[in-house]
């Protein structure tokens, strides 16, 4: 019996009509009528969508019948302007069942919760099937951008594009292809990504890229990113490295000055790795190179014009023409060598006339000069600085081993250490000179190819062993000195400033067993006496024992009381020492 069988014979009995129908009965339909009325509510579960017809619709609601004791109403505001106009009374609607029955016993319905329940619906079965669907960005937040796919997804920043976007909001109002990533019903999110889209269309195209790129092949690119070493070039879903050095034939220093970022350039295919997918990329190689004529448009001698493009420490390195460049080193800018640093004479950006010296075609190094276009002052340096030449100069450095001299432009001469002076030990040249000191020196050598000078200062005046030293300590001579030295073999006296003389162990009286340094100690005052002099090897032999012998000691050998015969050499500094004195004492009569 259904539930409008039994309400009929209720309605009988109460009229008073013989239906025959007993109490009993009646009882038993009141039963049946409470489990059909059960069985309306049984698929009403509540957060389930139902089916409801519409009864009533009034200006601020709508009211639906879902088959249950009581009608729900829902608010307009949850309908499109577009639904409300198309609704009519009886239409069947899908609604979401959110309470039987609230704290006030009425039934509670939501349109906006149903039709969210069918797009998730929706969005779940396409997030299954990994499909690829659109969504209009909508809004900016932290992390990302909101997406509506029909629901409000997530869009993470990381995931707009396969490089991070950094101005992101002019992407808001635009329509982009996404995929679901991921997404949770019960907490309500979604998260899609561009960048899965986009690595997957990057690897089709590399696959297609890859199978037709060949080693020589030239291809148009976009420049993609640029890094101090070179620049990265989309060629279609594979990059390629164009490296700095495969920019130009000529100096590229920055990538940035070269090419832009979305530059379209046409590349040679240098190398493909298909192992690795490395693609090296070159540009100048679509143009020929420079330096293979090169020998014969700049031959050696040449006077080009050439600008500075870059300054170090040892030279400057200038570009010819475009690919072309050559080093000037820092010794071929002046032939005075008093250039300490290139750019004291010039700067980057300069343009300058210099002379090609040599070019290495094979190595592509091309060596400058500057110095090439002026006199070399050594060319005429023996007729102007003969050997044996009293010249004056310039102190102009000092070094361990001697005292470099100017003398005229681009000449400089050396005195050796052992040549200033005839009788003092010097251990640095600057116990004898300064810097910027004026000096008169000889010429003792001239090495022209090599461009070296070789000065003396103690050759500017006698030698004191030639007589001085003789006259002065004659063999058998009694004198005071001071010990300066004291070694194994004997000691060694200072008879006067700079010259010394050696007393040997044998010439010494001393007790068995006692040592030189147990009796005689550097700075004691004590007598000698000569017993050899040898001019030639500038040394005096003397004696402790002689002092006190009474005999006379017998005259030296006349060549060891004698300065050594002269040479040529010697007759020519006599010569010129005999000139600079008189060309000191009376310079008018030189003039």
């Amino acid at each position: 019996m259904s539930i409008e069988q039994a309400v009929s014979k209720v309605s009988q009995v109460a009229e008073g009509q013989g239906t025959g129908v007993s109490d009993q009965d009646v009882m038993l339909s009141a039963e049946e009528m409470d489990r059909l009325y059960a069985d309306t509510l049984r698929n009403l579960d509540e957060g389930s969508v139902v089916e409801g017809r519409v009864i009533e619709i009034y200006p601020n609601e709508v009211v639906v019948d879902i088959g249950y004791k009581s009608e729900g109403h829902i608010s307009k505001s949850e309908f499109s302007e577009e639904e409300i106009q198309a609704l009519k009374v009886d239409d069947i609607i899908h609604v979401y069942l959110e309470e039987r029955e609230d704290v006030n016993g009425n039934l509670v319905l939501s349109k906006e919760k149903a039709d969210r329940m069918k797009v998730w619906d929706a969005i779940e079965e396409q997030f299954n099937r990994s499909d690829v669907i659109e969504g209009r960005i909508i809004s900016r937040i932290k992390g990302g951008m909101t997406v509506d796919v029909g629901l409000k997804a997530f869009l993470p920043g990381s995931q707009i594009d396969l490089r991070p976007v950094r101005d992101m909001d002019r992407l808001i109002g635009q329509t982009i292809q996404v995929r679901i990533i991921k997404m949770n019903k019960k907490r309500g999110n979604i998260i899609v990504s561009r960048r899965v889209l986009l690595e997957e269309w990057r690897d089709r195209r590399k696959k297609v890229t890859m199978d037709a790129l060949k080693e020589g092949e030239i291809l148009e690119g976009i420049v993609k990113n640029i890094t101090d070493y070179g620049a990265f070039i989309d060629l279609g879903g594979i990059d390629g490295l164009l490296h700095i050095t495969d920019m130009s034939w000529g100096r590229v220093t920055n990538p940035q000055e070269f090419m832009n970022v979305g530059d379209k350039v046409n590349v040679v295919v240098l190398k493909h790795d298909k192992e690795t997918g490395r693609v090296s990329l070159g540009l100048k190689q679509l143009t020929p190179d420079p330096w293979t004529t090169v020998g014969t448009r700049y031959p050696e001698g040449t006077r080009v014009n050439a600008r500075v493009v870059s300054i170090t420490d040892y030279g400057a390195f200038l570009e010819i023409e475009p690919g072309i460049e050559g080093l000037m080193h820092v010794t071929e800018m002046s032939w005075n060598h008093e250039v300490k640093h290139p750019s004291k004479i010039m700067s980057v950006g300069d343009t300058i006339e210099v002379q090609v010296l040599k070019i290495d075609e094979k190595n592509r190094k091309i060596s400058l000069g500057l110095k090439q276009l002026g006199p070399n002052p050594w060319d005429d340096v023996e007729t102007k600085y003969p050997v044996g030449a009293v010249v004056s100069g310039k102190i102009k450095s000092l070094t361990d081993f001697g005292a470099f001299v100017g003398l005229d432009e681009g000449i400089d001469g050396l005195i050796h250490i052992s040549d200033m002076s005839w009788t003092k030990h010097v251990r640095h040249p600057s116990e004898v000179f300064k810097k910027g000191q004026k000096v008169e020196v000889v010429v003792l050598k001239i090495e022209k190819e090599r461009q070296r000078l070789s000065l003396g200062f103690k050759q500017v005046s006698e030698d004191p062993w030639d007589s001085d030293i003789p006259s002065r300590f004659p063999v058998g001579s009694f004198l005071d000195g001071v010990v300066t030295k004291v070694m194994d073999f004997g000691f060694f006296v200072e008879l006067a400033e700079g010259i010394e003389g050696l007393v040997h162990v044998s010439e010494v009286d001393l007790e068995s067993g006692q040592r030189l340094d147990q009796v005689y100690q550097p700075g004691m005052s004590l007598p000698v006496r000569v017993i050899k002099l040898d001019p030639a090897e500038r040394k005096i032999g003397l004696s402790m024992k002689a002092v006190s012998a009474d005999s006379p000691l017998e005259a030296a050998p006349a060549v060891n009381a004698q300065p050594a015969p002269g040479n040529a050499m010697e007759e020519a500094l006599k010569s010129a020492r005999k000139k600079g004195k008189k060309s000191t004492e009376s310079p008018e009569e030189n003039a």
